[in-house]
């Protein structure tokens, strides 16, 4: 007979809880639910369009950032003929950039390394992450909850000052990277191309990856092998990916959204199917060479998945290092967009730390008629059917009871709060 369990899932973003079903000791099927919602998709509607620049970022208080960037860009879209400068393009990629450093910081030492039984000092994880806020705010003004992105540009000039404490902060935040998540050079770590040569360096990456191998659960957590990414810049490439074999053109007409029955949030699927979005989607298509190691060797595992994101923190600190020193502080920070039309339809995409966030918005007489946001939660955590299951239910059923199911539903990083909006 089978044994029905369900488990609050505590020490995320929000709240959720997965209803197992245990056959024999094993995960037969699982459900992921998402209790509790805040309309905020509603209470857009009837609004001024601007108003979304201060009310998106309040979706969530961990990449609220990547909301309004989302926003401003879903924005932008609906002008005929709008111009930026490249110092506010620098800028906004910047800022989005430091906030998924510093998600990354937290998620691999306030999350992942708890689930390894491993510690660290606190200050591994709180001082890049003071850094990394103090960098945004000089920069946007503010962090968290900052709406300095608008259409035209961004609200403020850049002073040398600020750009030097800028500059100062990012060479300090590399020292604290070489000194507690792995002691390489980021050009060597970037090319490396082996696991064996990861595992040998110090820091607290090496022992994490160390700790999965030690314990036998490099191939737990294996979902579909698809994966997707909307958000293209410098640095991420657009596409999507079943297995290693790729194709880059994506069209948002067979993206479809569909409710959950007993959950607050919505699944999203492309062109019929479920596909993982986030770092190792992004490690996936740039063909990042220690991921695709990690992959060949054990497949979309939780080992892959944690290993692909902190990967992505070297590449983020030599795309940002970059974007600082082509800023032009003599370019205008805005230009006039105009009044706004008074009907129009905008689609703004990001990545985000968890993977592809997409705002698109409906004007309609100078008011937004509808508002919808599709966040990366529901890509990897919308749930499916037993014959169809969604992404983190395809890699939680099969798990045995002593296998860390967890810390296999914790690799995605939960966001509950950005999922139910």
């Amino acid at each position: 007979m089978a044994e029905v369990r369900l488990e609050l899932i505590e020490k995320i973003e929000g709240e959720a809880q997965v209803r197992y079903v245990y056959e024999k000791e094993q995960v037969d099927f699982a459900e992921i639910l998402f209790l509790t919602g805040r309309g905020i998709e509603k209470i857009l509607e009837g609004r001024d369009p601007w108003d979304a620049l201060t009310i998106t970022p309040r979706v969530c208080g961990i990449c609220g950032h990547a909301h309004l960037i989302a926003t401003v860009r879903a924005l932008e879209e609906c002008y005929a003929d709008l111009k930026l400068s490249r110092k506010a393009r620098t800028v906004r990629e910047l800022t989005l950039a430091f906030e998924l450093l510093q998600n990354h910081f937290k998620w691999f030492y306030l999350t992942i390394l708890p689930l390894l039984d491993l510690e660290a000092p606190m200050r591994r994880v709180l001082e890049p992450s003071r850094i990394l806020g103090e960098m945004i705010a000089l920069l946007a003004g503010q962090y968290p909850h900052n709406s300095y992105a608008i259409p035209g540009g961004i609200t403020g000039e850049i002073t040398p000052v600020d750009l030097l404490g800028v500059r100062q902060r990012h060479r300090h935040l590399q020292k604290l990277f070489r000194r507690g998540v792995i002691d390489v050079d980021l050009e060597l770590f970037v090319h490396c191309d082996r696991i064996e040569e990861m595992l040998k360096r110090a820091g607290d990456l090496p022992q994490a990856m160390q700790r999965i191998l030690d314990r036998g659960w490099e191939r737990l957590g294996r979902s579909h092998d698809r994966f997707i990414v909307f958000g293209q810049n410098d640095l991420f490439a657009a596409g999507k990916s079943i297995g290693t074999r790729l194709q880059k053109h994506l069209d948002l007409r067979y993206l479809r959204e569909s409710a959950i029955e007993g959950s607050r949030a919505r699944r999203v699927l492309y062109r019929g199917k479920s596909y993982e979005t986030g770092p190792l989607a992004r490690a996936m298509l740039l063909k990042t060479p220690l991921i695709r190691e990690a992959h060949r060797r054990y497949g979309d595992s939780l080992f892959s998945r944690i290993l692909a994101r902190v990967c992505e923190i070297p590449r983020l600190l030599r795309y940002t290092e970059a974007l600082i020193a082509r800023i032009d502080l003599s370019e205008p920070a805005w230009i006039d967009p105009g009044p706004f039309p008074e009907n129009a339809e905008g689609t703004g995409i990001v990545e985000a730390a968890r993977g592809s966030l997409i705002h698109r918005l409906r004007v309609k007489e100078g008011k937004i008629a509808s508002y919808r946001i599709v966040t990366p939660t529901q890509w990897n955590l919308g749930n499916g059917s037993r014959e169809n299951p969604g992404i983190a239910q395809s890699a939680l059923i099969g798990l045995h009871r002593e296998d860390p199911a967890e810390l296999v539903f914790k690799s995605f990083d939960v966001c509950s709060v950005c999922t139910t909006k």
